[in-house]
């Protein structure tokens, strides 16, 4: 070998020497865990430095994809490599004190002869974490979202409670309400007797949790009767048919209710440890209706028929139910009435007040009979 051979023949193996370098070096860099494992055994033949770096525990050529990859079934992905479809997963890895999440990814290596499967992972904790914080966020914004409906509809029960239907409905577009006149309505004024007496001598909760079973079960009557509760003032109860939404049966309806009012007090009496006695006084005749109020709202209405209602149910005796001549002209032909005479109502001067019986179309519901 002269000289000049011996030259080239270094010349060579420095190059291949620089190449494998090279490629080693290219591997190292490549910022993704490498490794090559045997298509038959699965050994891990070669990995680069950030495969070592996260599986510290395995070295090449005496350890598995199954020591890395628990969850690697060989017969399944040995038939998906098969049909040139490669094996995909997330894995947990602690190569020091922190948790990393990487995605690996098992396919037959191109360009090779042995049919060597080449294993990529990628570290993906960033992305999780980033998953996990949108998720974490949308979770949170849907928790709100849920809160703020649930004390929207707080709300919106709490305003209805305290005005009808439509007007709440004006109120919540417009944000104001417009006062209406109502030329045909007919209001009921119930209160009872002796409860100033009975809030002083008897327990105020018993007493109180009595009187909230009697206005639910009177707030069941006005609705099924096509009525609205207006308002309670301490233990009067007004109701109003005709307001805000017409009916042409507002006298009817509001009788209705009243005589049901007297039939269940009766009834609950055989078994209350109290005895509920109540005056009702009804007219028809025009009212005013608006919400009053800045900060606390309240829907009420004014006019001769929330007065005259007043009046009348002041000159009841227990458990009777007086109403004015407009009424009793709207109803004569459906109720049972006594005239109880001409009587001198203070703002209304000499006026006819009747005594509601009971109906003629169904009997039982007379308090009377």
């Amino acid at each position: 070998m002269n000289p000049t051979d011996a030259t080239l023949l270094n010349d060579e193996s420095d190059v291949s020497l620089d190449m494998d370098q090279f490629r080693a070096l290219l591997l190292d860099s490549a910022g993704v865990g490498l490794a090559v494992a045997a298509p038959d055994t699965f050994n891990l033949l070669m990995h680069n430095s950030v495969f070592d770096e996260w599986f510290p525990q395995v070295t090449a050529g005496d350890a598995t994809l199954a020591d890395i990859l628990p969850e690697l079934a060989e017969e399944e992905t040995l038939a998906r490599l098969a049909d040139g479809v490669g094996w995909k997963g997330e894995i947990e890895v602690k190569p020091k004190r922190r948790s990393l999440t990487l995605a690996v990814e098992v396919l037959p290596a191109a360009g090779t002869t042995q049919g060597e499967l080449m294993v990529q992972c990628q570290n993906i904790t960033k992305i999780k974490e980033l998953e996990y914080m949108i998720e974490s966020y949308s979770k949170m914004i849907e928790r709100q979202n849920r809160d703020v409906k649930k004390e929207k509809d707080r709300v919106e029960k709490l305003l209805l409670n305290i005005m009808p239907k439509t007007v709440y409905e004006e109120w919540k577009e417009f944000g104001v309400t417009t006062p209406q006149r109502y030329d045909n309505a007919t209001v009921l004024m119930l209160d009872f007797i002796g409860f100033t007496e009975m809030s002083i001598s008897q327990d105020p909760n018993r007493l109180i949790s009595e009187l909230n079973d009697i206005f639910t079960a009177f707030d069941r009557i006005v609705e099924q009767f096509g009525c609205e509760r207006l308002k309670t003032i301490g233990d009067a109860y007004v109701a109003v048919s005709g307001v805000p939404e017409s009916n042409p049966d507002h006298a009817r309806n509001i009788a209705r209710s009243a005589l049901r009012f007297v039939r269940y007090l009766e009834r609950r009496n055989t078994t209350s440890e109290f005895e509920w006695k109540c005056r009702i006084g009804i007219h028809s005749g025009p009212v005013i209706g608006s919400v009053v109020g800045v900060q606390k709202y309240v829907y009420d209405i004014f006019g001769p028929g929330m007065n005259m209602a007043a009046r009348l149910e002041q000159m009841c005796d227990p458990m009777e139910i007086l109403v004015s001549g407009d009424t009793h002209d709207k109803v004569v032909n459906e109720f049972r009435m006594t005239d109880k005479g001409v009587f001198d109502i203070r703002g209304f001067g000499d006026m006819n007040v009747w005594r509601l019986d009971g109906s003629f179309e169904a009997a039982n519901d007379s308090p009377f009979d």
